[in-house]
């Protein structure tokens, strides 16, 4: 079992922290690094980090999983960065936890 993701509410939204890693066999979760308020999600993305792709499919992925649109999905820092911070505009830390904990949880 994973440790739980901080996942911060703002006035805007939920906001939180990935990492991705790029040129990897398919997109997905792979897991969460570190600790307490330092942990970041993990995610494996299929597309090199060439024009924007790497963005264009982390802002899909996480509209996906999270049932929204991806006009809500902003990388709020870290555009040109494997770390960045995420922020899910109209949704709680709540919300936004609940469904990261179901997706990232490995499969029996």
């Amino acid at each position: 079992m994973n440790p739980p993701l901080p996942v911060t509410d703002t006035r805007e939204g939920a906001r939180f922290q990935v990492r991705v890693t790029p040129r990897a066999s398919r997109t997905a979760i792979t897991g969460i690094l570190g600790e307490g308020s330092e942990a970041v999600l993990k995610i494996a993305l299929q597309v090199p980090p060439i024009e924007g792709r790497a963005n264009a499919a982390l802002i899909e992925f996480l509209a996906d999983l999270l049932g929204v649109p991806r006009s809500r999905i902003e990388i709020a820092a870290g555009r040109h960065s494997r770390n960045k911070q995420v922020l899910v505009r109209g949704q709680t830390a709540a919300a936004v936890s609940r469904r990261i904990a179901t997706h990232s949880e490995p499969s029996p």
